[in-house]
């Protein structure tokens, strides 16, 4: 085959596939359809579920089985993704109903994972199976091949609620994200309902069934006045919180007991919360608490918060929900697949778009069962009418050489070919006019159905027929009596499935938190070369003096009301206050400055740590690795923002030192290629900290500043370089911007 090269444009190329990635993306895999409420993965494991019998009245399968088969016959990609969607749809803590039932172990609300998937089993819900799989064979959905074209899976399952709703869903697709809260399947039938029997009827009147969310960790919704508008623009914050309870002991101790917790807790956050509850103790934020233990089981959740005597509890509460994830928000962005594309809907869209699609799936069921039943009276007409002339057929039968004979003449009246006993039955032949199919069901009629009771039972089943047929046509001729059919249908699934309302809908007042101010005093600021932090009183240091200066990297003394400055190379100064910093016996680890701070160890580098108090008093000098050099004033870094620029850099230059300085003071500069300038401090500008500065030393190709030294004029005394120390009296004092002195060892 001869070679063709296509010319085109590199960047129209990559825009039509980028587009073709990014709808493949939200359409195919992480948006939910808004008429099931399903993203393709789960609709293919329930359906692929529903294929291999697994219902929710037989015997569970394997998951691996189920995973197996879902990927090799309808989604054609990573194992992992299909057994987590399964997972997910086995959780209770997760969903408002599980559409799986499982069984072993498919994790818990703690965050543990589910068991490999060879371990575990599973199969359909009832209400999967009668609500969400029904009527397939009805031909009331599309069905498209898949991916190879060697089998059919349906484009929707014919979900007879708003599953949406009622188990919301959350995914991430290419430039835009889903999070739809769960809701409660009997307070969303109703609301379906109510827009059934009134088209025009508004959110806020929606809402006088759909209260708020309904998740099924319980909790509460505490900005229920925020939801009106979050259920009209599909988009908004949730504020929850946990339930919490107080329980007195015998001791006089009160118990803080906390039984629901936010949605967005479930998971490592619990974890998260147990080890924030214990930092507020560390942090002496909270010295009322003795003792905090997870006591949840499979009953529910059960965390247990010892206090002790006359604590001010809703203090406490407040604390709580300030400072951990006991109060969190759940963010509302509604987003589902629309007619084909995604779509930001709210709550009044979802319904009114799952309630087209029941219509559809009842005009696309009843036109089946319809033309079933049509069928149906054919044949039994055809068998009654034949009956009535059986003797005729008989000799019809018996005078024809084959069965082509025989349907012709039932069909068509020909009697060519056939004997008749008289001509009067020749004559009476003549006249039939039977359908194919009737003709059909007439020579397959087996010879006990001339009984007397079948022909009875015939008239009978002909009867029922013609009462199904007048129903159908009335369904789909009058929409209010398929309204009344769909209503019917919601009726039964909401007095079958629904259950209470978990979570509390209330407009709660704004925790305020009154933290009690620590009685002021100095303390010291140790930090040791790994970047584990933590402060300690005086009386502490003075015992462990020379043990602290030769095991930390930074000792720094301060006051536990003020703040301690970190300067990095990049010149960046982080600020923390010292409260944050965790307070404790000498022998204590602390915890890493990362953890408090907004500075990364990975990717920057401190070159000093300083009490932001004391820097009022100093000017300090920077040196940058270029040989750039100004004094600022400390007072310059007296900012309560946590991160701010405290110097500003040339291209490619980073900060190698700074420290507090004294006039008259000297200064040497070590630059890597063994150059040393030494010079009056006083000879650099004090500048602002967004200047830059002036330069220090002059420097060769790719030589730059690798160390900073001070002294006092006249003072004896060397400086380390290369294994061996340099005199001081040996370098001669310079002007700044001179090239130095090269050392040679």
């Amino acid at each position: 085959m001869e070679e063709r090269i296509v010319k085109t444009e590199y960047s129209e190329t990559m825009q039509r596939s980028f587009i073709d990635y990014a709808m493949s993306v939200i359409i195919a895999r992480a948006l939910p359809d808004v008429r099931d409420g399903l993203k393709p993965v789960q609709r293919r494991t329930l359906y692929d579920m529903h294929e291999l019998g697994i219902r929710y009245d037989r015997p569970y399968r394997k998951s691996a089985r189920i995973v197996g088969d879902t990927m090799g016959k309808y989604h054609p990609h990573g194992d992992s993704s299909i057994y987590d969607a399964l997972v997910v749809l086995t959780q209770d803590f997760k969903k408002g109903i599980p559409l799986i039932d499982g069984h072993g172990n498919f994790g818990n609300i703690e965050g543990d994972g589910a068991a490999a998937m060879r371990y575990t089993e599973a199969r359909l819900q009832k209400i999967s199976q009668e609500a969400i799989l029904a009527d397939l064979d009805k031909d009331v959905v599309d069905f498209v091949p898949n991916f190879d074209e060697t089998e059919k899976e349906p484009s929707v399952l014919p979900c007879r609620f708003p599953n949406l709703l009622v188990n919301g869903s959350e995914g991430i697709a290419v430039g835009m994200v889903t999070s739809i809260p769960p809701h409660n399947l009997g307070e969303v039938i109703d609301a379906t309902k109510a827009y059934m029997m009134n088209e025009d009827i508004s959110t806020r009147e929606l809402m006088k069934y759909i209260k708020g969310p309904d998740f099924p960790t319980g909790g509460i919704v505490c900005n229920k006045d925020e939801l009106l508008s979050i259920y009209e623009t599909g988009t908004g914050k949730i504020k929850l919180r946990g339930k919490v309870e107080v329980e007195k002991t015998k001791g006089g101790k009160l118990n803080l007991v906390i039984t629901e917790i936010p949605y967005t807790m479930i998971g490592a956050n619990i974890g998260k919360f147990l080890q924030d509850v214990a930092f507020l103790y560390e942090q002496k934020k909270a010295p009322e608490i003795v003792d905090i233990s997870n006591q949840s089981s499979k009953e529910g959740i059960r965390i247990v918060i010892e206090l002790k005597k006359d604590t001010d509890v809703d203090n406490f509460k407040n604390l709580l929900y300030k400072k951990t994830r006991l109060e969190d928000t759940f963010g509302v962005n509604m987003i589902a697949i629309a007619d084909g594309r995604p779509e930001t809907l709210g709550l009044k869209g979802i319904i009114a778009r799952n309630v087209a699609f029941q219509y559809e799936i009842a005009t696309r069921k009843y036109t089946t069962l319809l033309n079933k039943e049509l069928e149906k009276r054919e044949i039994q007409e055809g068998l009654i009418r034949a009956c009535n002339i059986i003797d005729l057929i008989i000799e019809i039968l018996r005078g024809s050489k084959d069965r082509n004979m025989v349907k012709n003449c039932l069909t068509t009246g020909n009697t060519d070919g056939i004997k008749f006993r008289s001509k009067e039955s020749a004559i009476m032949a003549q006249q039939l006019n039977f359908t194919e199919r009737q003709a059909n069901a007439i020579l397959d009629m087996r010879l006990y159905k001339l009984i007397g009771l079948e022909i009875e039972a015939l008239m009978k089943e002909n009867k029922e027929t013609n009462a199904n047929i007048y129903k159908y046509e009335d369904i789909l001729d009058r929409r209010d009596s398929m309204a009344q059919v769909i209503i019917q249908e919601l009726d039964a699934l909401k007095k079958e499935y629904a259950a209470k309302r978990k979570t509390r809908i209330e407009n709660a007042e704004e925790a305020v938190y009154e933290e009690k101010k620590p009685e002021e005093m100095e303390v010291m600021f140790l930090m040791d070369r790994f970047g584990y932090c933590k402060t300690i009183d005086m009386a502490a240091y003075e015992r462990n003096k020379e043990t602290a200066h030769a095991e930390f990297k930074y000792v720094v003394k301060c006051r536990n009301t003020g703040r301690i400055c970190i300067f990095t190379n990049t010149g960046q100064l982080h600020t923390i206050k010292v409260t944050d910093i965790p307070f404790g016996k000498f022998r204590d680890k602390g915890l890493p400055i990362d953890n408090i701070s907004n500075y990364t160890s990975g990717t920057e580098e401190i070159i000093n740590i300083a009490s932001q108090s004391e820097l009022n008093l100093y000017r300090l000098l920077f040196v940058t690795r270029q040989g750039m050099c100004k004094i600022v004033s400390g007072g310059e870094f007296d900012v309560s923002k946590r991160t701010v620029a405290s110097t500003k850099l040339g291209e490619g230059d980073e900060l190698v030192d700074i420290e507090v300085v004294t006039k008259h003071q000297h200064i040497i500069l070590q630059s890597k290629d063994g150059y040393f300038l030494r010079f009056d401090a006083d000879e650099i500008s004090e500048l602002k900290k967004t200047a830059i500065g002036v330069r220090g030393m002059k420097l060769g190709n790719n030589d730059y500043i690798e160390n900073v030294y001070y002294c006092q004029p006249g003072e004896d005394g060397s400086i380390p370089y290369k294994d061996k120390n340099i005199p001081l009296n040996k370098l001669k004092l310079n002007k700044r911007d001179a090239k130095g002195t090269k050392i040679r060892v």
